[in-house]
């Protein structure tokens, strides 16, 4: 065994670092960002809803209307798009915490509102539309 080895120094291509979820998820934020907004809008002028929401993931999931399908675009991250009343009607936002994510919820005009769906659980999150 070479002293290299023993340091970890000779790091080769056999063993790429995985870069994290989140910087996949941003990546592909950014590439979706004008469809995303097009159907945040689209929610709000139909009348739909006041509170949009997108559900990023990378497995099957039944919550939601799929707009954009990673193996159709060869992206990392599927895109669901929903409604704060679907959250609440299926129970993702249970009713008596509906004011509080109202009162939370950013400019829908400024932000994406983003439910991530990873394998150790989910969260929301607040992605700037680039200007």
């Amino acid at each position: 065994m070479e002293p290299e080895e023993l340091l970890n120094e000779n790091r080769n291509s056999e063993d790429p670092k995985k870069d994290s979820p989140l910087l996949s998820l941003e990546r592909d934020l950014k590439f979706f960002h004008e469809s995303v907004r097009e159907v945040a809008i689209e929610i709000m002028v139909e009348g739909l809803s006041n509170y949009p929401i997108f559900i990023a993931h990378q497995h099957e999931l039944s919550l939601g209307e799929l707009i954009l399908d990673r193996h159709d675009l060869n992206t990392e991250w599927s895109i669901h798009a929903s409604t704060l009343e679907e959250f609440v009607e299926k129970g993702v936002i249970k009713e008596i915490l509906k004011a509080r994510f109202i009162q939370s919820y950013k400019n829908p005009n400024d932000f994406m509102c983003v439910f991530v769906v990873v394998p150790e659980g989910a969260n929301f999150i607040y992605y700037p539309y680039p200007k």
